[in-house]
């Protein structure tokens, strides 16, 4: 289990809880925090994140690297920019700072 300080679209910053190996899309929109329209699929980009520590990020898919690439003239890409639906949760995201992005 860890515990992600999550930074909401309105600036506030909530404690979610997130089970490993589930994806960190589930525990945001179990907590109402992103839309995750596609439903895991990478192909809307209403789960995207910025990750404060880009090294806890990890690598993105190629799928998801397209979807972010085209979401670029909308919206803000970090280094630390991860689609929540591709990622699952490891013991080292306890305690990580997990801000969400805009909406494209």
């Amino acid at each position: 289990m860890a515990i992600l300080k999550v930074k909401t679209l309105d600036g506030k910053t909530r404690d979610i809880e997130a089970v490993d190996g589930a994806l960190l899309m589930e525990a945001l929109n179990a907590a109402m925090l992103v839309d995750a329209t596609c439903g895991g699929a990478a192909s809307c980009g209403t789960c995207h994140v910025y990750f404060e520590d880009a090294s806890l990020a990890g690598e993105q898919t190629e799928d998801e690297g397209y979807m972010l690439e085209s979401l670029g003239d909308f919206v803000e890409i970090r280094d630390g920019s991860r689609l929540s639906c591709q990622m699952k949760i490891e013991g080292k995201h306890d305690g990580c700072a997990i801000e969400i992005a805009p909406e494209a």
